[in-house]
Parts: structure tokens; C-alpha cells; sequence
């Protein structure tokens, strides 16, 4: 089975090392930790029906992983791809983009997605990578749970408790391409029921360059730090939790795509700062019966590359109660509310109508997992009901069955609806996008520029998904498992684009605006495989291999689909395969050797062929609390490309291979 882990779990293993609890760990004892995100409950993997993988603190430290997006590489079914130093696209299953709009994201329960853009920007979802407990990646809908926009997975960023993070930790390091970091953090006690931790972190990693050898002068600098305090009283636990970060970074534009004097900018900096703060309450009755309340405000103040600047804040509420009713039926309902604020300067490349606007969304949910046979098959029946001020009222019901026929074997199936509802960005905005030499659909060419301008519309529906899911797991011995899913997805009224009568403009230079607007005439069906086996030969030895497979077929007529990667072409954006194999191995309690080995195959769109490349980390502890480590990254494939940017037309970059050194101390 893959690495499944929690913090509940995590006590399995005693008075084991804490940096080897996992390594500790059987397969069958594995199959017992907890994890939470599927259903907002502490359950056994091998009673969840949802294709999930669990991405370990020990996972991230072997990886030599510096970023979360890194990270995520470790999971099937997630497409990481590195358009530039600071810039990612990551998607569940497909319809993948710089601002993939399918994919819903937590760290403790606190969603970053950006409803301006309908994406996540992983530029400022970082901590520090020691406190980070446990990655959890659900592949496929969770909207009964999650809410809008948990259309293709969820991912959610679990961070240690405080008082698992006692003591002190310094780490420091540089290189190549990550040039410096340094990170520091301190865990203490108020008193016995109140333990606290501090953090403070920064990096500066390289710039990448072009397909022609330019600097794309996107060198990252980053600055943060953070608080934790738990408070336990008898059946209350309280947490407060707090960031801020501030980052700098860059980018270059092409310039054949943004034709001067319609847009002049070419290369730029920008920068953005912000923080957010967490109040949880959580009352536990019993092992059946809980109530919890959550509320976070979030704000950051963000210059875009392109001269634009924009300010949002957010705050939600979130309220959830878990009580047994008979013998049968473990119910759990809740109600959630979002607030969003944001205002935005025009520049000459974005413009929105209104600058400023307030967004609230509000919802209700209800679950409940019926015992059909005890400890053989239960089914979990529920849907959320959310209010959104774009499309008014979405209902998303689930359906999941689970059969565990024995101890070895579990089988599970599932039947979704999730909805993708807009962003304010397809209502409101003005996206003077690129420079064509033609109007798409004639063959004639122009003797003067073509500006498309994507214009977003009120009439924008929301985007459905119908998922039908299945699943198998099978646990040979204690030291070796797999772990298979399938799924076929329906999706209706998905964005396409559409072109609207062209406008002479005689400023100079003569111009012809062609307006492009937002449709929901698209469709399209994906279908795919995702397989995890784990082996362990020996208690010093962990193998651990990954495949995924994925077709899409995307239908739409538009006369642009050609040119458009969100929808339109997503078929060809999306690499069919991708494996990951990943060798730990202990020579002793002092030296480690951990090997990475990922194959991607070719993404058609932008014409990037398809790549293997491997990190490696070499790890060594002289002292009990000193590690000293060297990570090789992209040893396989130097100044390889991922991916391209569809939002902006940023100039396409390569990632070089990599080498840094660091040490770690805890005392």
C-alpha cells in the first residue's frame, strides 16, 4: 500500500525514532493509520473509499523536496509540471494550467483557493517543510465534503501539532540553483496543557533562462514566518495558528506575442506580502461523537508581473457535528460561509469591471455511513448544499460503497456530481491576451495587428462532473502492497471560447480588436488507471513506484479550441503517462541513500517531449542531532522542459539540473 500516515497513526509506533517511525512501520500496520481528509473524520485507510495517497513528513525529508509543489511529484494521478522558478502547474486527472481550476486546496483545513482566478497560487503556500505532518491527496470529486471546486481531487496540508515540534531546529544550506535558505524554529510549553511553536524562514533560488539561453530574470526571494498554540482542556482542544510571508520574483514576456504599443511591458519584477490567522475549537464527546468550529482571515497584497496590482481578503467560518444514530449510521452534517473581498488596478493588459467586489458563499452538508455488515461493507451516502453569488444554488451529492472481505482486501466504488462554479475573473474580465497575425478560422493574412481581448460574461454557468470510481486494494505480506483505481469522468458546460465581430481601432499602430467571450458549449469525457505498490525486501530497504494513466477527449466546436489549452486542447496538454520510483535505503542509523526516478511522457500543446530525470539525496548523521545531507536534482535531464504558461504569455524556460548541500540541527 502507499505510505499512509497521520498523526493518530503516528502512535502505532511508540517509543520508536521519530525520524523512523515510517520506516518502523509494517505494511499491515500501515493499513491502520488514520487519515481524515476524505470524510472530515479520523478513519483506517483500508475504510476509505476514495483513491488517496498520503505524502509523509519522512517522505519529504528523503525526497530532498524544498517546496510543496516538489512534493506533490510523489503522488499518482497529480500532474506537477515547473513552468518557471517560481511558477507551477498542478492539477488532479487533467485540464491542467498555471491556475488549474479543478482542484481544491487546504493547509489545516483553510482552503487557498483564489476565486479571482480559480487556481491556487502556489508561490505563497509554503512553511516550513519539517513542520509540514502529512500531505493528503484524495484523486476524484470530494464535493459532498469539500464544496465547489473539489471537482477533480483535494489536496490538504496537514502541519505537526506543537507539541510535536518541541525543542529547537536550525537548518541551513545552498547551491546551484537553490542558492541559500536558512530556516529556524523554537517549540516550548506556556504550560503543560499549552504548547507553542515559532518559525521564521527564507529563501533566493536562480533564475531559469529561455529555449535560446535568456535570462527569464525570475530569480525567487522569499521571507516568512509563523505561530502555533494548542490548548487542551479536558474534552476541548483549541488551537490559534498564524503566517506571513513576503515574496519577490519575476518574469519575462515574449514579445512576439505582445506586440508594442498595445502592451510594452516585456520583462518585470513583482512582488506580493500577506498573512492569515486560524482560531479551531474542537470538543470530543467520544469516538463517535465530536463538534468542531473554525474561522480564518487571510490577506494578501499582490503586484503582478505585468504592473497590475490586487488586494483580497478572505474569512470563513466552518462548523461541522459527528454523532452515532442507532447502531448503523455514523452521521455527520455542517455549514460552512466564505467571505471574499478583493479590488484591482487596471493596467494595460487586465482591466476589471467593477475594480472592487465582495463575494459570499454559504453551504450545508450532510454524510452518513451506514453499516450494511459489520466490518464487511458500509455505504456512505451525502451531498453538499452551496449558495455561490455567480450560479445561486449547487447541489453535489456522493454515493461511495466499501466491501472488506478480509483482511487483505478491500473493494470500493463511487458515484459523484461536483460543480466548478466561476470565478469573478469569467464574469468581470478584460484580458488583452496576445497578438495574432490573423483571425482564427481565416487564411488570410492581416496587414496590421489582430488583439484578441477575452472579455468575461455574467451569463458564465458552472462547469459538471459526473465521476464514476472504483478502487482495489490487497495486502500480500506484511512487506508488500498495491493499490489500483480507475475512474471515468463526464463533464458538461465546460468553458470554450467563442469569437465575437472584430472593431477596427486607427490609434497607432492600426489594430484590429477581435473580441473573444466565454461559452459553456464544451463537454468532454476522461478516463484513467492509477496504480501504488509499496515493497519492502528488508527492514533497511522501502521501494515505493508509481503509474498513472490518462486519456481525455474534449469535444467543442469553437474556432479557437486549437489555441486554447484550458479546454478547447486540454486533451493535448496532459501527458498520458507518468511513473515515479523511489528508493529509501539505511546502510546504517547513520547513513541514508534515497533515490528518485520519474518519467513523464510528452505533453503535445507545447510540443515538450517527454523526460526522465532523477534526484538524489545522501543524508548523514555524525551526532545524534545533526544531519548533514546532499540533494542532486534533475541529474537525469539537464535544462529539461515541463510545462508553458496559458495565462500569460510568458517566454517558455528549462530547468537545469541541480545540486545543494545543507546541514540540520535539533536540539
Amino acid at each position: 500500500m502507499n505510505n499512509f500516515a497521520a498523526a493518530e497513526g503516528l502512535a502505532l509506533s511508540g517509543k520508536k525514532s521519530a525520524d523512523n517511525q515510517l520506516l518502523d512501520l509494517s505494511i499491515e500496520e500501515l493499513m491502520n493509520i488514520q487519515v481524515t481528509s476524505a470524510s472530515r473524520r479520523s478513519q483506517k485507510l483500508s475504510e476509505v473509499p476514495s483513491a488517496i495517497f498520503v505524502i509523509t513528513q519522512d517522505d519529504i525529508r528523503r525526497s530532498g523536496a524544498t517546496s510543496i509543489p516538489e512534493a506533490l511529484r510523489m503522488a499518482p494521478g497529480v500532474e506537477v509540471a515547473r513552468i518557471g522558478t517560481d511558477k507551477w502547474a498542478i492539477s488532479i486527472r487533467g485540464f491542467n494550467g498555471r491556475f488549474a481550476n479543478k482542484l481544491q486546496v487546504m493547509m489545516d483545513g483553510r482552503s487557498v483557493y483564489n476565486p479571482l482566478f480559480a487556481g491556487v497560487q502556489w508561490e505563497q503556500q509554503d512553511t516550513m517543510m519539517e513542520d509540514i505532518e502529512r500531505i493528503e491527496v484524495i484523486r476524484g470529486p470530494n464535493a459532498a465534503v469539500w464544496g465547489a471546486n473539489a471537482v477533480n481531487g483535494v489536496i490538504n496540508i496537514i502541519t505537526k501539532k506543537a507539541a510535536d515540534t518541541q525543542g529547537v531546529l536550525l537548518s541551513a544550506g545552498g547551491g546551484s540553483f537553490e542558492h541559500g535558505f536558512a530556516g529556524a524554529r523554537y517549540g516550548g510549553k506556556i504550560n503543560e496543557e499549552t504548547p507553542f511553536r515559532i518559525y521564521a524562514k527564507g529563501f533566493t533560488r536562480d533564475h531559469t533562462h529561455s529555449l535560446t539561453g535568456e535570462n527569464i530574470n525570475d530569480q525567487w526571494h522569499s521571507a516568512r514566518g509563523g505561530f502555533r498554540i494548542d490548548h487542551h482542556r479536558g474534552i476541548d482542544q483549541f488551537t490559534l495558528q498564524g503566517d506571513i510571508f513576503y515574496n519577490s520574483y519575476g518574469d519575462r514576456l515574449d514579445k512576439s506575442a505582445l506586440s508594442a504599443p498595445i502592451i510594452r511591458i516585456e520583462s518585470a519584477r513583482g512582488h506580493d506580502e500577506g498573512g492569515n490567522l486560524r482560531l479551531r475549537w474542537d470538543r470530543t464527546y467520544s469516538e463517535k461523537s465530536a463538534i468542531m468550529l473554525q474561522t480564518y482571515y487571510d490577506r494578501v497584497d499582490y503586484r503582478a508581473l505585468t504592473g497590475s496590482i490586487y488586494r483580497a481578503e478572505s474569512f470563513d467560518i466552518d462548523f461541522q457535528h459527528r454523532f452515532p444514530l442507532h447502531e448503523k449510521h455514523d452521521l455527520t452534517w455542517g455549514a460552512n460561509y466564505r467571505l471574499y473581498r478583493n479590488k484591482e488596478f487596471d493596467t494595460e493588459l487586465v482591466l476589471f469591471s467593477p475594480r472592487a467586489q465582495i463575494n459570499h458563499m454559504a453551504s450545508v452538508f450532510i454524510r452518513d455511513e451506514i453499516t450494511l455488515l459489520p466490518e464487511r461493507l458500509r455505504l456512505n451516502l451525502g451531498s453538499r448544499f452551496d449558495h455561490n453569488d455567480f450560479t445561486g444554488m449547487e447541489i453535489q451529492p456522493n454515493a461511495r460503497l466499501m466491501w472488506t472481505p478480509d483482511d487483505q482486501n478491500s473493494i470500493w466504488m463511487a458515484v459523484s456530481r461536483a460543480v466548478r462554479i466561476p470565478s469573478r475573473a469569467e464574469n468581470d474580465i478584460q484580458l488583452n491576451t496576445r497578438t495574432l497575425n490573423a483571425i482564427p478560422g481565416s487564411p488570410a493574412l492581416l496587414p496590421f495587428p489582430v488583439l484578441a481581448q477575452l472579455m468575461g460574461s455574467s451569463n458564465f454557468k458552472s462547469e459538471k462532473l459526473i465521476a464514476y470510481e472504483m478502487g482495489y486494494r490487497h495486502q500480500f505480506s506484511p512487506q508488500a502492497s498495491i493499490d489500483i483505481s480507475g475512474f471515468y469522468n463526464d463533464y458538461s458546460q465546460l468553458r470554450d471560447l467563442s469569437i465575437g465581430s472584430p472593431l477596427f481601432h486607427t490609434s497607432f499602430p492600426p489594430h484590429l480588436i477581435l473580441p473573444i467571450g466565454l461559452t459553456n458549449k464544451a463537454s468532454g469525457q476522461t478516463y484513467g488507471v492509477e496504480t501504488s505498490i509499496e515493497w519492502r525486501p528488508n527492514e533497511k530497504w522501502r521501494l515505493q513506484g508509481n503509474y498513472s494513466y490518462l486519456n481525455m477527449n474534449i469535444h467543442s466546436d469553437s474556432a479557437l479550441k486549437q489555441i486554447d489549452p484550458t479546454t478547447g486542447s486540454a486533451d493535448k496538454v496532459s501527458p498520458h503517462h507518468q511513473v515515479s520510483l523511489r528508493s529509501n535505503y539505511d546502510f546504517s542509523e547513520k547513513l541514508q541513500l534515497n533515490l528518485w526516478l520519474r518519467y513523464v511522457s510528452r505533453v503535445d500543446f507545447y510540443r515538450i517531449p517527454g523526460y526522465v530525470t532523477m534526484d538524489a539525496k545522501i543524508a548523514h548523521k555524525p551526532l545524534k542531532n545533526v544531519e548533514l545531507f546532499i540533494v542532486g536534482q534533475n541529474l537525469a535531464s539537464q535544462n529539461h522542459r515541463e510545462f508553458a504558461a496559458d495565462f500569460l504569455p510568458s517566454l517558455p524556460t528549462t530547468l537545469p539540473r541541480g545540486v545543494y548541500a545543507g546541514v540540520e540541527l535539533r536540539f
